[in-house]
């Protein structure tokens, strides 16, 4: 088989014990018609959708009338559903949730349309912490002697009943205090990704995610270092193959791509990616940060960055001064009131205990990450998660001969991923970045 075919159900089936008490199950895999499953970097919580047609006679109640799903089970949100997805190819990882532990659950519900004698509906399916983070708050203050870390898993498994596992969670350097201030857990992790500093690279920036892996809480320089050094997959654009007998296999071919963002220049500005100046008002002594002490320039990490491709370039300005670019001058003001007072925080001269500064470097590495922008769609690969590093090659625009162009081709992040499954095909949909051009010098 190939992994653009058809997968086949083992079991979808949806449960109302969580709901109504009653434990009435019901068998779906024979009414879904397309079922998409999401991952995302900015986004705490898997999700998942379920396109189902349900004909009258799914369920007795009892009485001599049989209902449709969603009138008889009833669905109402909250329902547990149980998903198993074999693999269409040798290569290809089924696509289960069907312990307690990885169990969705039904967060909105849309009917569609009905008939009388069948009813056409969509299932929206969140992980069971989704839930969790939306009835829970963070309260107790966490220490400052601590490194951030820490107080990520502590509020996993206290405010979400949840775990993450070692190999997932990248160790911060920096440490770091607060108080919940009744904030969801969703919230505060994400708060404190922006914060975080790695063990292991010279700029902060993490992202806290979820994978059918589990929680993720992975530093930006940590994903691109390893994936750099072990891309998850590679994938060829369907024309350069024609050129080429050496892929034996078109489970890698690129379907379909566009591009979404091609270094945006203005955009760039209007973020002061390049250079800002932060101006910070501390509220106990009524001043604010000195010019010196809010400056904020790419010159200063661009030989630090650990990047996907060529070392990043400052485009220059359009002036005679060959020592200016666009990193002389800022081009965003950024304003914001110091936590100092409000958070069990101290000032000290340690750059790791200072938040000023991990935000402004943690504010390049987002922007830069970001240079590109991509979507694309390949056959179904279920071994993909976001954070994976991919490389790609693609055919340079030349009506003569085929060639890679070396400028777009090379290793991209991925940023979002949709694993797409109906009964002609299954797909997986990708939303790739990264922050330079080209490929890695040898």
């Amino acid at each position: 088989m190939a992994a653009i075919d058809s997968s086949i159900y083992e079991e979808i089936e949806i449960s109302a014990e969580t709901t109504t008490g009653d434990g009435k199950t019901v068998d779906l895999k024979l009414g879904v018609v397309k079922f998409n499953y999401y991952e995302d970097l900015f986004s705490p919580t898997i999700t998942a959708k379920l396109l189902i047609v349900s004909s009258g006679g799914a369920i007795n109640n009892g009485g001599e009338s049989l209902d449709t799903v969603y009138s008889g089970l009833p669905i109402r949100g909250g329902e547990r559903v149980r998903i198993k997805i074999a693999p269409n190819t040798k290569t290809n990882l089924p696509l289960n949730f069907d312990t307690p532990e990885t169990f969705l659950y039904v967060s909105n519900v849309a009917r569609q349309f009905s008939d009388g004698a069948k009813e056409i509906f969509t299932l929206d399916l969140v992980s069971r912490e989704a839930i969790t983070n939306e009835t829970s708050r963070v309260v107790k203050r966490y220490h400052k002697t601590a490194p951030i870390s820490q107080h990520v898993k502590s509020i996993i498994e206290e405010k979400l009943a949840s775990t993450i596992d070692e190999e997932n969670i990248d160790i911060t350097s920096n440490q770091y205090g607060f108080i919940g201030n009744l904030k969801k857990p969703f919230h505060v992790l994400v708060w404190l990704a922006a914060k975080s500093k790695p063990e292991k690279g010279e700029l902060p920036g993490y992202f806290f995610y979820q994978t059918k892996e589990g929680f993720k809480f992975k530093s930006i320089d940590g994903l691109i270092q390893q994936g750099v050094k072990n891309p998850k997959a590679k994938y060829i654009e369907t024309k350069f193959r024609e050129s080429s007998k050496i892929y034996e296999t078109k489970d890698d071919n690129i379907l379909q791509y566009n591009v979404i963002q091609n270094n945006d220049l203005l955009t760039k500005l209007a973020l002061g990616q390049y250079r800002s100046h932060i101006m910070e008002f501390d509220p106990l002594i009524g001043t604010f940060t000195t010019e010196q002490q809010g400056k904020f320039t790419i010159d200063d990490y661009t030989d630090k960055t650990i990047n996907l491709g060529e070392t990043p370039e400052v485009p220059k300005l359009l002036s005679d001064d060959e020592n200016q670019n666009l990193g002389t001058l800022p081009s965003r003001l950024i304003t914001m009131v110091s936590d100092r007072g409000l958070l069990d925080w101290d000032p000290t001269v340690d750059k790791n205990s200072t938040p000023t500064l991990w935000q402004r470097q943690a504010h390049l590495r987002y922007q830069l990450l970001f240079t590109q922008i991509l979507n694309m769609v390949v056959p179904l690969n279920t071994n993909l998660v976001a954070g994976d590093v991919i490389t790609v090659e693609f055919l340079k625009a030349n009506m003569e001969a085929k060639e890679r162009d070396r400028r777009q081709s090379g290793n991209y992040m991925i940023k979002e991923l949709c694993h797409h499954f109906d009964a002609n095909q299954s797909l997986t949909s990708l939303t790739l970045v990264r922050d330079t051009f080209g490929e890695i010098s040898e």
